[in-house]
């Protein structure tokens, strides 16, 4: 298979890395996207990884299919579509030799990325340092900074409480009560009371504590730890919001644009 200068891979494709990938592939920029076999994204609407259970998604004007063979990925994604593969280990990494590679796994620490898998590589979020993990890091951080692009230095220590929505932070957030399989009660989108239950794990009910638009939920089947992050509720109840990417994801594209371009010259 032949080499792409300009091609990049992202690994990851949860809510912010589909920011970054839109962005990207509006650009004209070939993406191909690596994924775990269950991914854990929570807004489903606007991640690419959703591809991986749906087969194809439809994303603010960009479409992302999932291919069993990374080779019809990099085919796609010439073509404008970003190509998802199952891929947790990288190795699409050492097949094509990108210029580009992005780490938007959200891991809050770093278990193998290092600032040689490519001649551009850019992190998003806490747990790396530049330049020794990677060129660029980008600012996930909700606030004055969101969104910068850090050359040098480590981005802001994941504070573990969520950014304010309508008013709400922490109570929006629905986390698993127990280890175990997770099964929905309620559909996406749908709209939820606070103490309804939204689906269970483990034989336990995980309830909405506030009451709103059910904005994020994981798959079915997925297998979740106890306090793993499962689902969102939005208090301002707007169905638009639901398939649009958000403030944040838009601003964290901002700055990987900025470092792929600046990578580039």
């Amino acid at each position: 298979m032949k080499k792409s200068d300009d091609l990049i891979i992202v690994r990851g494709a949860g809510e912010l890395a589909s920011g970054a990938i839109r962005r990207l592939v509006l650009a004209g920029f070939p993406v191909i996207a690596l994924e775990i076999p269950k991914p854990l994204c929570v807004r489903r609407t606007v991640s690419f990884a959703s591809a991986v259970f749906d087969g194809e998604v439809q994303i603010d004007g960009v479409t992302g299919i999932c291919f069993e063979n990374s080779d019809d990925a990099f085919l796609a994604a010439r073509e404008g579509v970003a190509g998802i593969v199952i891929d947790p280990a990288g190795d699409s990494i050492g097949k094509f030799a990108p210029k580009t590679v992005i780490d938007a796994r959200m891991m809050k620490n770093n278990p193998d990325t290092s600032s040689k898998m490519a001649e551009t590589v850019i992190t998003l979020g806490p747990g790396y340092t530049a330049p020794a993990d990677a060129r660029f890091l980008i600012e996930t951080s909700r606030g004055h900074d969101l969104g910068r692009v850090i050359t040098e230095g480590s981005a802001l220590p994941n504070t573990g409480v969520p950014g304010e929505v309508g008013g709400e932070s922490a109570k929006r957030v629905l986390r698993a009560p127990a280890a175990g399989e997770f099964n929905s009660l309620i559909r996406l989108g749908e709209m939820v009371s606070e103490g309804e239950p939204v689906g269970e794990v483990n034989g336990q009910n995980v309830k909405a504590e506030i009451s709103g638009l059910l904005r994020g939920l994981i798959h079915d089947g997925v297998r979740i730890k106890k306090g793993t992050k499962i689902g969102d509720v939005d208090p301002r109840g707007n169905p638009d919001y639901l398939h649009t990417i958000s403030d944040k994801a838009n601003a964290i594209a901002g700055g990987v644009m900025e470092a792929v371009m600046r990578g580039s010259g």
